[in-house]
């Protein structure tokens, strides 16, 4: 099998059609009466996917560009406005995408994890802030890695040291990273039920003997730098290395898949356009775990 955006989008709508085929319930809900569209579920993924892959974070250009070079995979396509809010309606067959493809590769039994989170800005004017449908969910918030403050949301993850998206949740710019990585384990008890010792690689905002002791009895184990005033703790020498791989998996989804880029002006276009990102990144990672690829997160041969 080759890799190539070519094959990569034949075998992402392949496997998206053939899940929905097995489980019609992950389509998104429509009338029992009515037309019915004309570009299918699994050809609408695999489409954002190549629309983050390639970098186009306007619809309009993109669905021009899909007219002119595409037209022999996808015949029949919408126009910006339908093809928007299909892929806004499309938010719980995107998170569904994610996981199933995040189970089919190796990359899925590591026993390590790192956690983070990063800035997605959604506004730079005070205006912005103020008259934004996001108003009341983003917030203005500091980024220490980039020493900069922003307005809007951060992407919170939990992924594997080769880049596998496997928990994800998208808060407002202030919320407790410790509080959103416990909902994001309460609300997958299956995939902490199937990583039991799982390790977990984290900053140094992770702290606090309640929240350490509610990890351990979910059998999971934090190791995270030492704060100011605390004594040496075990596997210190591992964090600086490990600690870059989270912070170039955030900038594979904000240098190469624009994430900072998405566009989103209301609540469900923001998720959307994110989902679609992180789905792009694990598509990417299946793929090349697919066709035996020595970097699984690497997207050079889709890009371009």
């Amino acid at each position: 099998m080759t890799n190539d955006l070519n094959t990569l989008a034949t075998a992402l709508y392949a496997r998206i059609d053939d899940e929905l085929k097995a489980s019609p319930w992950l389509a998104p809900a429509r009338p029992a009466v009515g037309i019915a569209p004309r570009l299918s579920d699994a050809e609408l993924l695999t489409l954002a996917v190549m629309s983050a892959v390639l970098g186009y974070t306007s619809e309009r250009r993109w669905l021009r560009r899909v007219d002119q070079d595409f037209r022999h995979l996808f015949p029949r396509v919408p126009q910006q406005s339908g093809y928007n809010k299909r892929l806004r309606a499309a938010s719980s067959l995107l998170i569904s995408m994610i996981r199933i493809l995040a189970r089919d590769t190796s990359l899925w039994s590591d026993d390590v994890w790192l956690v983070d989170s990063t800035p997605v800005g959604c506004g730079c004017s005070r205006e912005t802030a103020k008259r934004s449908d996001l108003a009341g969910w983003a917030q203005y918030g500091y980024c220490a890695s980039h020493s900069r403050y922003f307005w809007g949301l951060r992407l919170h993850l939990v992924c594997t040291l080769g880049g596998l998206p496997v928990l994800f949740a998208l808060t407002g710019a202030k919320a407790d990273e410790r509080e959103t990585l416990r909902d994001m384990l309460d609300t997958a008890p299956d995939v902490t039920a199937s990583h039991p010792g799982q390790t977990i690689i984290a900053d140094k905002n992770y702290y606090g003997y309640e929240f350490e002791h509610d990890l351990a009895e979910r059998h999971l184990v934090l190791l995270r730098p030492a704060r100011k005033g605390e004594p040496e703790r075990a596997g210190a020498h591992l964090f600086k290395p490990l600690r870059q791989v989270i912070e170039s998996i955030n900038q594979t989804l904000k240098g190469q898949l624009d994430l900072e880029r998405h566009g989103g002006k209301s609540p469900r276009g923001v998720v959307a356009r994110v989902l679609c990102r992180i789905l792009a990144l694990t598509a990417a990672v299946w793929h090349n775990d697919l066709t035996r690829q020595p970097v699984k997160r690497s997207l050079i041969a889709y890009d371009h």
